[in-house]
């Protein structure tokens, strides 16, 4: 296995128990936070997760990159190639759908935002889940 490989596998990994943690945890917490101290757990939200996060998703884009441009005409390319688009969608979708709702956030408690964020973060679970199974398979069977 590469180095590329491993960091690729520890990034999506990560990524699938911070996501699975804000799922379940975090963003449910939301609720309990308080109008009075909202705008400011939501601004410390914004800015430590991005600390974690930021880093470990762009890890994640380049490995998963580096992966197809390596294995581009390997019998697996296409599960790479897969993979990587994943990384793209969970992106995007970051970006245009979960970026603004913390956006209206930081404005203030708002508790149809805070269910809006809640369930349509369940995609991104979902999405993580299946990289990390799709890393691990591809990983493991074909190095």
């Amino acid at each position: 296995m590469s180095l590329i490989s491993i960091a690729h596998l520890l990034a999506t990994l990560t990524m699938t128990g911070i996501i699975w943690f804000v799922q379940i945890v975090h963003y449910p917490l939301f609720q309990k936070v308080g109008i009075n101290h909202f705008i400011d757990y939501e601004t410390a939200h914004a800015k430590l997760t991005g600390l974690v996060v930021v880093p470990l998703m762009t890890i994640e884009a380049i490995t998963a990159l580096l992966l197809c441009i390596l294995y581009w005409n390997a019998p697996a390319s296409a599960l790479y190639a897969t993979g990587l688009a994943l990384v793209v969608i969970l992106w995007l979708y970051t970006f245009f759908f979960m970026v603004p709702i913390h956006k209206v956030l930081s404005g203030g408690y708002n508790s149809t935002a805070i269910k809006r964020l809640t369930c349509l973060n369940w995609l991104r679970t979902l999405l993580w889940s299946i990289r990390s199974a799709g890393t691990l398979w591809l990983l493991v069977s074909h190095g």
